[in-house]
């Protein structure tokens, strides 16, 4: 049998404001960024759970990130709506694009999944479910990567490793860093902030922490690879863009830490040189220190700008979607 969950909403992040803590209507819609996905998009679909104990309504966006092939035709006849962007932006581009068209169209939660079918669809009910319970704002579904068996074994090592680095980078226990199957609050959804050009999963994640939102994992199911992965063209270029963007993140959203990481690394690099009387390795060291004292006061400046940019993101998507909302009646 299903599990069943009592909702309750929010009133900041309902889409008509009622009292809050009061039950309310809960509107989930499943978002599907992609990008000439003709061949797998229609199983994709057709996987989809159209009910869920504890959701009044289920809508199905995909966002077409300018396919040349049939992907728009089968979605709509798969019953999806059709976000098209236009032409082609990338991954991160087209799942910003999905979460602020969900928001607008009432979404009071929001899943992101793959087109390719990567991903269990049977498990969404317990994806969303911390999020329906008021538990989490952001869920993850986890992989199990030590022993997903669709990965290769250098795989296996390198998403090992890399949520490893996540969970020191945001202080919480990350077991699978790079899923795209989540479910995000209202609140949550409304807030992410992609500015890399690659990928969202790493960023959004190293956010979320930062601003404080209750982070969950729940095991999910894999089915069998459709196609190679688009991102991961080879391991060293996946693994050189995935630490830029983990490096510039921190920095971004912990400037404060970042400049006492790199003061611990460097003092230990001048002490290092002391002890060994190398006077080269002493003199790298204050170098590299000046510049990240004078780095410091930019980087805070853009970390309260990225802050602001965040709440101000909220607030107009909470205004977009008012403004198509026929308010409720207080009779």
């Amino acid at each position: 049998m299903p599990r069943r969950f009592t909702v309750e909403c929010d009133a900041r992040d309902a889409k008509v404001r009622r009292t809050a803590r009061k039950p309310c209507s809960v509107k989930l819609i499943i978002q599907i960024p992609c990008f000439n996905e003709e061949h797998s998009l229609a199983t994709t679909l057709a996987a989809l759970p159209r009910q869920i104990p504890g959701v009044s309504e289920i809508e199905i966006l995909v966002i077409d990130d300018g396919s040349e092939d049939g992907t728009a035709e089968i979605a709509r006849a798969g019953g999806a709506i059709v976000h098209s962007l236009g032409g082609h932006r990338g991954l991160a581009a087209a799942f910003t694009a999905g979460l602020r068209e969900a928001l607008v169209r009432g979404a009071d939660v929001v899943v992101n999944t793959d087109a390719d079918n990567q991903y269990e669809a049977a498990d969404i009910p317990a994806l969303i479910g911390p999020v329906l319970v008021g538990q989490a704002d952001l869920v993850l579904g986890d992989r199990d990567v030590a022993r997903e068996e669709f990965f290769s074994p250098a795989k296996r090592i390198l998403q090992k490793v890399g949520s490893g680095v996540l969970s020191l980078a945001t202080g919480v226990k990350v077991p699978d860093a790079t899923s795209g199957f989540r479910a995000f609050s209202r609140g949550a959804a409304s807030r992410v902030l992609v500015l890399s050009k690659y990928s969202y999963t790493l960023e959004t994640l190293i956010q979320a922490a930062a601003l404080k939102q209750r982070i969950a994992f729940v095991p999910i199911r894999t089915n069998p690879p459709t196609r190679p992965s688009r991102l991961m063209r080879s391991q060293f270029d996946y693994v050189r863009r995935s630490a830029a963007i983990i490096l510039r993140s921190f920095a971004l959203y912990h400037p404060v830490k970042s400049l006492l990481t790199s003061a611990g690394v460097l003092s230990s690099m001048a002490i290092a040189g002391m002890a060994t009387d190398i006077d080269e390795m002493v003199m790298l060291a204050a170098i590299f220190q000046s510049l990240a004292l004078v780095g410091f006061a930019p980087l805070y400046k853009a970390h309260r700008a990225v802050l602001r940019r965040v709440e101000r993101q909220a607030g107009s998507i909470e205004q977009a979607t008012t403004a198509q909302c026929v308010p409720a009646s207080s009779g």
